[in-house]
């Protein structure tokens, strides 16, 4: 290893076992909690407004800032950031928080179609955009 390389950093734990690079969290690549929020006000704005998404916004109470919040918070924790949510409520229990609700395919799709745009709307790279998106599937068909 040569002076000032930290390609090939090493850190004892019993030998000298060479330090892997620590990949980024969906929410460093998001941009941190300043983009997480402005990700989660366009999700909600674009629900609030779009008559596309009526049937997920029929969902929400008729004011939106403590949905907003708790979105922001619980997607902080989910995505690799502050576990604000947690630190607020205990364990998120997904399943158990929607079950009053009627949510089929159609909800799940306007959901994920709002996600979408919002992603796109706030600039995130199209990559990262996939990569939430199949996440995002995978969490309300699971």
């Amino acid at each position: 290893m040569t002076p000032g390389n930290d390609a090939h950093r090493c850190v004892i734990i019993g030998n000298m076992i060479p330090e892997e690079p620590q990949a980024q969290s969906a929410f460093e690549l998001i941009g941190g909690d300043v983009k997480l929020r402005e990700l989660v006000d366009r999700f909600y704005d674009l629900m609030d407004l779009d008559e596309e998404f009526s049937g997920i916004r029929a969902l929400h109470p008729a004011q939106l800032e403590e949905s907003r919040d708790k979105f922001y918070w619980f997607l902080s924790g989910w995505s690799g950031g502050p576990s604000l949510y947690i630190e607020r409520f205990g364990h998120p229990r997904l399943r158990a928080r929607h079950m009053p609700f009627a949510i089929g395919m159609s909800e799940r799709d306007q959901w994920l179609r709002c996600m979408a745009l919002a992603m796109q709307d706030v600039g995130l790279d199209e990559p990262l955009q996939e990569r939430l998106l199949q996440s995002f599937f995978q969490t309300a068909d699971g």
